[in-house]
């Protein structure tokens, strides 16, 4: 495993790291399923982990944080994130200073522990001032609960911007990290986003790499969704919106790249993102140990540079730009 910086911090983080909101916890052979995941992540070298006080309504918090208890606190690296409801009050939700405020020490209560790493924006809040929100998470800072903090993809660069703007004014601590969806079929933060993130030291941590899951090969064009993939049960249908003809074509043009290279495409999907400089690290998502064994094979894969020219073709990726004249 390789370690890159958190943007312009001194934290290290592995390159490949492991998420939990996909984390099933509805019986004991599940957490069993989920333990061996962890285990394994740090037998690979895995030191950065992922959470969120919204998953499964802080289940995912509690069962990580009994996890994480086996390990040195000092061996890894662990966010969580602040938006959505954990309870029935108006102010029980959102990035106000008494929301964060109090969501913090739940958290922090939940993974029993005295402070975690990086604390997320998980989404925007509109009814919130940005000041507000960021005074509360420099203060944390200050208070040693986070070391870090970042935002979502929701806060687009104008936001990102703003938000320099003010930790500049009033002298805070900085944003570090940006966690947005990022992978080989959607690439919107090369539009804009990663040169403000490079510009002013961000990290770049993606999560879902692999496109929902179009990105592991598993769907073919024509044939059925494989029993209990996720296009099989997902309430949102996200990975269904994207299991398209175009999309299915470009999948199998890349999985004759991946057996040139002797790998599966979903290692070449993770391996192209972190060809990227501005990525400090992939989080991904594994329901099984087996599947986590093969995604940390990302770290060590070098692609050729015409085999890149080659997968830039197929994708077909063109960043916006508006001329005149």
């Amino acid at each position: 495993m390789k370690y890159r910086n958190l943007g312009k911090s001194g934290l290290k983080v592995s390159e490949i790291s492991l998420g939990s909101w996909m984390t099933q916890l509805n019986d004991c052979s599940q957490k069993e399923v989920a333990r061996e995941t962890v285990k394994a992540a740090f037998d690979a070298g895995i030191n950065f982990f992922d959470c969120a006080d919204a998953y499964s309504g802080g289940e995912a918090e509690r069962f990580l944080g009994s996890l994480l208890a086996d390990y040195p606190r000092s061996s890894y690296v662990v966010s969580s994130k602040v938006y959505f409801p954990t309870g029935p009050g108006v102010n029980d939700r959102g990035l106000s200073r008494k929301h964060i405020t109090e969501n913090i020490d739940r958290t922090l209560k939940n993974l029993n522990m005295d402070y975690i790493d990086i604390y997320y924006c998980h989404r925007f809040d509109e009814s919130t001032p940005m000041e507000e929100t960021l005074r509360c998470l420099s203060d944390l800072v200050s208070q040693g609960k986070i070391l870090y903090y970042g935002v979502s993809e929701e806060w687009s660069a104008a936001r990102l911007e703003k938000a320099q703007a003010i930790i500049d004014k009033y002298n805070l601590y900085p944003l570090t990290t940006l966690q947005p969806q990022y992978n080989m079929i959607d690439r919107y933060i090369e539009h804009e986003i990663v040169d403000v993130c490079v510009r002013n030291g961000i990290g770049i941590t993606p999560f879902s790499p692999l496109a929902q899951g179009l990105l592991t090969g598993k769907y073919k064009k024509g044939q059925p969704y494989p029993e209990g993939s996720r296009a099989t049960f997902q309430w949102d249908k996200q990975v269904n919106n994207l299991l398209t003809d175009e999309n299915l074509n470009k999948v199998e043009k890349l999985e004759k790249i991946a057996a040139e290279l002797g790998c599966k495409v979903s290692v070449l999907a993770l391996a192209w993102i972190l060809t990227k400089p501005a990525i400090s690290s992939v989080i991904t998502g594994a329901s099984k140990s087996e599947q986590l064994k093969e995604n940390v094979k990302a770290s060590d894969l070098v692609i050729p540079s015409d085999a890149m020219e080659e997968i830039e073709k197929i994708l077909g990726f063109t960043r916006f730009e508006r001329h005149v004249g």
